[in-house]
């Protein structure tokens, strides 16, 4: 134990900042409770200034003072939406790969055991054929149901059209977990859906989602296959559907219960969804396709960014995207920002 503790590099500490060993816990708890401490109490564990939990002090090198513990939420979440990100990417070019490949394979003897299975991979063309290949699955699931539903507000005729689904799946003690956008929580459709359901279906939100998903017990996955959706994948290879199961429980850790009040942005005179736009304005996209990922309308999406111009005292996008910046805006909140003064409003500063 103690030539473990003395060991220098990343092989003597194999983790992560979001899970410290026993030692780096302690030592960082001490320099966060403290401010700072003397750089031989760290010198056995080497990882918290490799992870940057711990830096020199600049005013005593001899010293090591604590990276604030919101600079570390934030870093964290920061690359776990790249891990979504790349994650949504990897889908798609699994999926279109799996398609090439199986377009190139000759048809399976009927009497094999996996003409026996069904296909891996199933187009189904139409919303007829989509719907069958629901009730089926439906009816075959016994444990779970995750879902993803973009697209911001449901409307009624699509919850109506899966009602019964849900409903049958409720009788069966079957466990739903959905994923819906922010704006959703606007919909008084949805609102009416849940209350329907009871306890079997728990909800939660993110600014955005990746494209609609609805995966049954973990061994049978529907994804849309165009985007009028009128066409879908029906995906029953294991490590497909595994990855899928990931990539959703990933974003359910970040996603916030519908039950629950969304974060404030700490900055007076902007909400959640403008810091939402903001972020992705910083990234270079236009406005519709900010609206789409976002699940609002254009004209909405447009009326948020002059109220952004307004309250950040921009005159223009080249500015707004300046203030952006030093607002803070362009990314996951950073913890207290420097205070910036807006323009012709006196004493008003952005918080």
């Amino acid at each position: 134990m103690e030539r473990a503790m003395a060991g220098h590099g990343t092989d003597e500490h194999p983790h992560g900042a979001d899970r410290l060993c026993e030692a780096g816990d302690r030592v960082y708890s001490r320099a966060v409770r403290r401010g700072r401490l003397p750089r031989r109490d760290a010198e056995p564990v080497p990882c918290l200034l490799e992870l940057a939990l711990l830096h020199p002090d600049p005013d005593d090198m001899d010293w090591l003072v604590p990276t604030a513990p919101q600079e570390v939420m934030t870093r964290l979440l920061r690359g776990m939406y790249d891990e979504i990100s790349a994650s949504q990417r990897r889908v798609g070019s699994a999926v279109a790969a799996f398609e090439w490949y199986a377009g190139l394979g000759r048809p399976v003897p009927s009497s094999s055991p996996a003409a026996a299975e069904g296909p891996a991979i199933r187009v189904l063309d139409g919303l007829a054929r989509i719907q069958a290949a629901m009730d089926e699955a439906t009816q075959a699931c016994t444990t779970e149901v995750l879902t993803v539903q973009p697209g911001g507000i449901r409307r009624e005729a699509e919850l109506s059209e899966g009602l019964h689904r849900a409903m049958a799946l409720r009788g069966r003690g079957v466990r739903m977990r959905d994923l819906y956008t922010h704006v959703a929580r606007h919909g008084q459709g949805l609102l009416t859906y849940l209350e329907l359901m009871g306890d079997a279906v728990e909800a939660r939100t993110l600014d955005e989602v990746i494209e609609r998903l609805i995966l049954f017990d973990r061994t049978v996955a529907f994804i849309p296959a165009n985007a009028e959706r009128s066409m879908a994948l029906e995906l029953r290879h294991p490590a497909l559907v595994e990855y899928l199961g990931t990539v959703f429980e990933r974003l359910w850790r970040l996603a916030i219960p519908l039950t629950a009040p969304l974060p404030d942005t700490g900055i007076e005179g902007i909400s959640h969804r403008e810091q939402s736009i903001a972020a992705l304005l910083a990234e270079g996209h236009q406005d519709a396709v900010i609206a789409e990922r976002l699940g609002i309308s254009v004209r909405t999406c447009r009326a948020h960014i002059a109220r952004l111009s307004e309250t950040l005292g921009a005159a223009s996008r080249t500015q707004l995207g300046v203030r952006i910046a030093q607002a803070g805006l362009d990314g996951p909140r950073r913890p207290a920002p420097v205070p910036l003064t807006l323009p012709d409003q006196g004493s008003r500063n952005v918080r």
